[in-house]
């Protein structure tokens, strides 16, 4: 075909053009990177390391929360930069595997070396670096991933896959957090690696952490075989690559204008998903009176019931398609949120029994959870239907980047909604009202969500290179 001459030509996608034959292997291979993958986003990210770095051993939480913030939102710059254009050229040059490689090995070294993190002021700065790299490198390696789906599915089971993975990695993150919890945070019996002198404890966990997602990602590697390399953009340098992609991002709108409005809406709800984890537990604390045992035994039972919610969405995704799947989901999730809001932590009394304020976060935190999985994996899956063959990464570096371009925007409205309403409530009631501001960026996302085409409705044309 002559791309030059005829740039309005459609492609086939990726998932279309790839075999009509699951293999079982592939997908479970691929699925373990997901349960590895749990030990950076759960253990370092969230719950363990960086509590660590943000405690009064690093100078007191007000000023390493702040060093932190900084750090995270650089790395976020970065990614929004530069993803497009790495997922572009591994996908050029037939590299998605080896830059899969790559991009988790570099996530578990920058994890490992967190160990030499002493807890001391002087160390903050070599702490939130690591952390920081460490999420850029895991962001590129998660475009790879992602790209991997349309490789190793078809399209009668694409949105299974895409769910199994989602479940594979908040079950992993469970595991992962229940040895930490055993071995290191609150152990079981007594080793050298429980001493708790200069937190070796807690340097221990980011080596563990490296060896359980190295591990982990290590059957991928070897299972799923390499992307062919592509004479689309071959010979184009690095900056080249950014000419590149503006005009895939014009020929994109100008034939297929409901893929990039499918990338806004998923980042918007996107950003109100991630917030639902972010701010759950502060939430569970501050509103709900939960202890810290409390909020570590809700965040097992929500990534179980999440694990659920995900494979089931996948099987829902394959019959009925995934935007349904995503509609119904932020459905779900404004409906519990309101019941959180409106209910709060009074206690009510339904047909003779008891409501205690934490009983309306169990139900319903849990309802939350269970929306979150679906909607997470079917927009994953909704955007592998679409990529042209042999440009997932592509595709997934402008999903990324997309992301991180509104990531602000559920924390900001969250700030806004508790500053605005605490004039107005009694102390301790402001907090809740912060989830207004997690629904408005879900009904967000959900209204430019609606007018969007389906994917079969949908066709990207190939673009000219130059």
């Amino acid at each position: 075909m002559n791309t030059a001459a005829a740039p309005e030509a459609m492609r086939p996608s990726e998932l279309e053009s790839g075999s009509p034959v699951t293999h079982r292997g592939r997908i479970l291979a691929w699925a373990a990177w997901d349960w590895g993958s749990a030990a950076f986003n759960a253990v370092m990210t969230t719950f363990v390391f960086t509590v660590y770095l943000t405690s009064k051993s690093f100078g007191g939480e007000d000023q390493a929360s702040a060093v932190l913030g900084a750090a995270l939102a650089f790395a976020g710059v970065a990614v929004a930069l530069l993803a497009p254009v790495t997922g572009q050229r591994s996908d050029t040059g037939g590299r998605r595997k080896l830059w899969l490689g790559v991009n988790t090995a570099a996530v578990a070294l920058l994890t490992g070396l967190c160990f030499f993190v002493f807890p001391r002021p002087d160390f903050l700065i070599l702490g939130v670096t690591l952390i920081a790299l460490g999420n850029v490198f895991f962001e590129f390696a998660g475009v790879n991933y992602n790209a991997m789906l349309a490789q190793i599915s078809t399209p009668r089971n694409i949105g299974k896959v895409s769910g199994f993975g989602w479940g594979m990695g908040y079950l992993g993150g469970i595991v992962a957090l229940l040895i930490v919890l055993q071995l290191f945070v609150q152990p079981s019996f007594e080793w050298f690696g429980a001493s708790t002198a200069d937190s070796l404890n807690i340097r221990l966990v980011a080596v563990f952490s490296a060896l359980w997602f190295f591990i982990f990602a290590l059957p991928v590697l070897f299972a799923v075989p390499e992307l062919p390399r592509s004479e689309r953009g071959a010979g184009i340098g690095f900056l080249g690559s950014y000419g590149l992609l503006v005009r895939r991002i014009k020929a994109i709108y100008r034939t297929s204008p409901h893929t990039i409005y499918f990338l806004l809406a998923s980042a918007i709800f996107r950003d109100g998903l991630a917030a639902v984890f972010t701010f759950g537990g502060v939430i569970a604390a501050g509103t709900f009176g939960f202890e810290l045992k409390d909020v570590i035994f809700f965040a097992i039972f929500g990534n179980v019931v999440a694990a659920v919610g995900a494979i089931l969405g996948g099987f829902l995704d394959d019959k009925i398609g995934p935007k349904a799947v995503i509609i119904a989901s932020l459905a779900g999730l404004l409906v519990a949120g309101t019941a959180i809001l409106v209910l709060g932590n009074g206690s009510y009394e339904f047909f003779g029994m008891a409501w205690a304020g934490s009983t309306t976060f169990w139900i319903f935190g849990l309802l939350l959870c269970l929306f979150v999985g679906p909607a997470q994996s079917s927009s994953r899956a909704y955007l592998a239907r679409l990529a042209p063959n042999g440009e997932s990464g592509e595709l997934f570096g402008l999903y990324a980047t997309t992301g991180r371009a509104v990531s602000f925007l559920a924390p900001a409205l969250f700030t806004v909604c508790i500053t605005v309403a605490t004039p107005f409530v009694a102390t301790g009631e402001a907090q809740r009202w912060g989830i207004l501001g997690i629904m408005v960026v879900l009904l967000a996302g959900l209204l430019v969500l609606l007018p969007v085409k389906a994917p079969d409705q949908t066709e990207i044309a190939e673009v000219p290179e130059a």
